[in-house]
């Protein structure tokens, strides 16, 4: 399959790699080879690439891996996983433009330090790009109540300007295009002193590894909330349609299978606690689903993305 899908690769400046494992590039650490994986060396080569690319051909824009399980047999596509070129940050007045592989949370101090309020982004696990992508949210702010605009470079290697209009953003979801890859997105923040925007970064990131397991190997939010809205972080903030809860009432803080395990700490953290398959993480995930419809009739949906084949079966083979 590889070397048929090499020769409708089209040439590009960037860099090409075969079979490429996954699993190194995921937070998970887990999941089996990308066909190939493509890193663009800058936003044209990227736009030529995909304009060139056969529309037979698969393609999977891939962030720093932060909120996915690639499963073990591996991606049947062309990986996309932006890099250098795409990480510059900029303040303008009171308007902040970051490429979509800046990280959340060098946006969110590099706009405090020019005293630009993106605090919310502080928190979040990943890149720009996966971020405008689920419209992240933390403490009752959503990536929707800041952006101004989203470049992206469609399929066919168009390269479009998207309004929050256009994305159609929601809790965790927009209608951004198959296939389409975001590049640059642009956020506009309420102006406030540096020191206090850092002293307010400070206490969120105490109140997150107080309650998160940051010191584990997980993919953030497994599930999303049932009620539709992220924690507010406040003292009238409401548990009762919160994932983390409902997961809870269903004896399932602390579930394992193999490797797998939901947080004790935190039952809405899937965690690989050092050998996990993909497969384990998705099937515990799975029996999750199960427990807490039974016991609340609620049906949890995945906030991880899951992409990918299975492993090969081989108990044919012996």
């Amino acid at each position: 399959m590889t070397s048929a899908l090499h020769d409708l690769l089209p040439k590009t400046r960037g860099t090409l790699t075969p079979q490429r494992d996954l699993s190194t590039l995921t937070w998970l650490r887990v999941g089996g080879p990308a066909d190939f994986l493509f890193q663009p060396a800058d936003r044209d080569d990227l736009a030529q690439f995909l304009a060139g690319l056969d529309a037979s051909v698969g393609v999977f824009p891939m962030g720093v891996g932060s909120n996915l399980i690639v499963r073990d047999g591996g991606l049947r596509a062309v990986v996309i996983r932006l890099g250098r070129g795409f990480n510059t940050i900029a303040v303008e007045g009171s308007t902040v433009t970051a490429g979509a592989a800046a990280l959340d949370a060098h946006v969110a101090r590099k706009a405090a330090a020019a005293g630009v309020d993106l605090t919310f982004l502080r928190t979040i696990p990943g890149a720009i790009g996966g971020a405008v992508r689920m419209n992240a949210g933390c403490y009752g702010s959503y990536v929707a109540d800041h952006l101004v605009s989203a470049t992206a470079i469609s399929r066919r290697g168009e390269i479009l300007t998207l309004t929050p209009a256009d994305l159609n953003l929601r809790y965790r979801r927009s209608d951004l295009a198959e296939g389409a890859v975001i590049v640059e997105a642009t956020f506009t923040g309420a102006a406030a002193a540096p020191e206090v925007l850092e002293r307010r970064m400070a206490e969120q990131i105490a109140r997150r590894d107080e309650s998160q397991p940051t010191k584990e190997r997980t993919a953030g939010s497994t599930f999303r909330n049932p009620a539709g809205f992220s924690s507010t972080g406040r003292a009238d903030d409401r548990h009762d349609l919160k994932a983390w809860k409902v997961i809870d009432d269903a004896g399932m803080r602390g579930a394992t299978l193999g490797g797998a395990q939901m947080s004790p700490k935190h039952p809405n953290f899937l965690v690989n606690t050092g050998d996990a398959s993909a497969a384990d993480l998705e099937t515990l995930g799975e029996e999750v689903r199960k427990k807490v419809f039974q016991n609340s009739g609620l049906t949890l949906e995945w906030e991880i993305m899951r992409v990918g084949e299975p492993a090969p079966d081989t108990s044919q083979d012996q």
